[in-house]
């Protein structure tokens, strides 16, 4: 009963759930992202480089034979891939330096000393009291 109520207690860190929240929305950005190359960003780069259509760029390797379909070696998918990995890669890298930045200056900014408790006050006044009997 140990190693269910260990696992619990780790499941349940607040980091592994933000952990998971994080890989759940990456997932979702990832689709995002892929579908903005795919259907945004790389059709007007092939109407620029001559109405080329990078995912169906491939070297065929082996014929198709019957039934069986041709070896193929789709680069122009990578290359979709590439740029995939290079605007996610971007996006992170920009929303991680602004997070940073905003707890750099959470951390500058000075901290307000926190109020006095009543008994720090009580004790004040006593000291100015017998300060003042003097």
């Amino acid at each position: 009963m140990g190693v269910v109520k260990e696992f619990k207690e780790f499941a349940m860190r607040g980091n592994v759930v933000d952990l998971a929240v994080a890989v759940i929305i990456g997932g979702a950005f990832g689709k995002i992202v892929a579908s903005f190359v795919a259907d945004v960003l790389m059709p007007p780069i092939g109407i620029l480089l001559g109405g080329v259509d990078f995912t169906s760029f491939a070297i065929t390797l082996k014929q198709a034979v019957g039934d069986k379909p041709a070896v193929t070696l789709n680069y122009g998918k990578f290359i979709q891939t590439v740029v995939d990995f290079l605007i996610i890669a971007f996006s992170i890298f920009i929303m991680v330096k602004s997070l940073n930045s905003f707890k750099k200056k959470q951390e500058e900014a000075p901290a307000t000393p926190p109020e006095p408790t009543n008994e720090e006050k009580l004790l004040t006044e006593i000291r100015d009291l017998l300060k003042e009997k003097r």
